[in-house]
């Protein structure tokens, strides 16, 4: 995953951006709370400036957000209304899971940026309490042989982050169930190019 540099240094561009497929990102929203619980306990990976974070956290008990970048989480501490039941903190992906703590695990346009996604998917699934959800919706440009150039281009002048992975909808539920995930949903949003949303259980 790219390190926290890239981040800080795009933060407050990042936050001004606009929602590029509104109903998309609201349809997302609607998935994710059908599946959230409001007793449980839920860590968002890779939250950001915090947005999403703020859009879940009514459904739950306890929410901690989190971000490699600081100046992303000083960014999402700032945001006004912000409950006591949202925690932002400063945490790489795999550092900020404790084993056997969390009800519910998110992470949204994260899972192309991992190095090592086995090894991540691995540590989420140990993560979980038993009969725990990982939620995750993850761009899949896997055959867009188009977009290359143009990201790699992107890389060479610092404007877009390494590594990108081209992932597969299929190649991704594939790693999920791998590490022992029982899928119960997906779908895309957008579905051009897919941006997979894939629900998934501990069995």
């Amino acid at each position: 995953m790219a390190d926290a540099t890239f981040w800080d240094r795009i933060a407050d561009r990042y936050a001004a951006r606009q929602v590029s497929d509104p109903q998309a990102y609201a349809d997302t929203l609607d998935r994710v709370r059908h599946w959230l619980r409001p007793e449980w306990d839920v860590l968002e990976l890779g939250c950001g400036t915090g947005t999403t974070a703020l859009a879940l956290v009514g459904g739950v008990r306890r929410m901690t957000a989190t971000d490699l970048s600081p100046a992303m989480i000083e960014i999402a501490r700032a945001k006004p209304d912000c409950p006591a039941s949202l925690r932002f903190e400063v945490a790489g992906a795999a550092d900020a899971i404790r084993p056997g703590t969390h009800d519910a695990i998110l992470a949204f346009n994260l899972l192309h940026l991992v190095t090592d996604l086995p090894d991540l998917l691995g540590t989420i699934r140990q993560g979980l309490r038993p009969g725990g959800m990982f939620l995750s919706k993850t761009p899949c440009i896997a055959g867009k042989h188009h977009y290359r150039p143009l990201i790699a281009a992107l890389q060479l002048f610092g404007k877009a982050p390494r590594p990108i992975h081209f992932l597969s909808t299929a190649g991704l539920e594939q790693q999920i169930a791998t590490a022992g995930f029982e899928i119960v949903e997906t779908g895309d949003y957008p579905a051009r190019p897919p941006s997979r949303l894939v629900v998934a259980r501990v069995p």
